[in-house]
């Protein structure tokens, strides 16, 4: 089991570190539109606030959660683009500092959960770890379609970690959200970490394997660029090779994902 603890840690930096990129921003840039269709910087922003608030909510009222969460998975495949929307008409400056309030309310509140104790979520219950592994792989995603609109290139960091974790334990469901029965035999990935050290996940003598880039992983598992521009993600096995075409982190339908680059190279 993850230290709750360090998995916090590491949520406060990736926040603080996309909160650097949009704090000093005009007004106008909140505007500029990112890779997600139909949604600007302010909507990214407004979609983690959202989302920060309801992993709040499931940490403080349990309760309430399900109760709005029932609610919402009523219309599943709009109630996301629609709070986002919601947040999105609040100005740049109210919409940050909601962030910049409620993510600070979700650490404390987070930190102070038994590290076991499961929270309820829009799928299976998570643990306390758990729960900031998600808010964190969220962040980093979408902290990832903010750098892009603005043409900033991030320094990858060992936050990665969490991610490429989300990712391979993700792999059933990817096959079960696009109705295919999830291989039997588990996987071996072998992913290269910023700091040159090998992660790795799977028995190592396993047939099916993927290799290459933490960080390209992390971009393809998020669906934050096309297999097409991650040169060094590869897979060895039928099984893999599918998983890699249909992999994602992130709870719900599958994404649109992005179109390959007209100029090659990870985005």
């Amino acid at each position: 089991m993850s230290d709750p603890g360090a998995v916090l840690a590491d949520l406060r930096a990736e926040s603080e570190e996309l909160d650097a990129l949009v704090a000093g921003l005009p007004a106008e840039r909140w505007a500029v539109p990112t890779p997600a269709e139909g949604w600007t910087v302010t909507h990214q922003i407004a979609h983690l606030a959202w989302t920060d608030r309801q992993a709040l909510c499931s940490a403080t009222d349990p309760e309430g959660f399900v109760r709005a969460a029932q609610e919402a998975l009523a219309a599943p495949l709009t109630f996301v683009d629609e709070a986002a929307e919601a947040g999105a008409r609040t100005p740049p400056a109210e919409l940050l500092a909601d962030w910049r309030a409620g993510r600070e309310e979700l650490l404390r509140a987070l930190g102070e959960r038994p590290a076991g104790e499961k929270l309820p979520w829009y799928g299976p219950p998570m643990s306390v770890a758990s729960m900031a592994t998600g808010r964190l792989m969220e962040t980093w995603a979408h902290g990832q379609d903010v750098a892009d609109a603005l043409g900033v290139t991030r320094t990858p960091t060992a936050r990665l970690r969490h991610v490429a974790r989300i990712g391979v334990r993700a792999r059933n469901f990817s096959f079960a959200a696009h109705q295919l029965t999830p291989p039997e035999e588990e996987f071996r990935v072998e992913l290269r970490a910023p700091d040159g050290t090998v992660w790795e996940y799977g028995p190592p003598a396993a047939g099916q394997r993927v290799t290459g880039e933490a960080l390209e992983f992390c971009l393809l598992v998020t669906q934050r660029a096309h297999r097409a521009d991650l040169p060094s993600v590869r897979a060895e096995g039928a099984d893999a090779e599918r998983w890699l075409e249909i992999a994602q982190a992130f709870a719900g339908p599958p994404g649109k994902g992005r179109e390959p680059s007209p100029r090659g190279g990870a985005s």
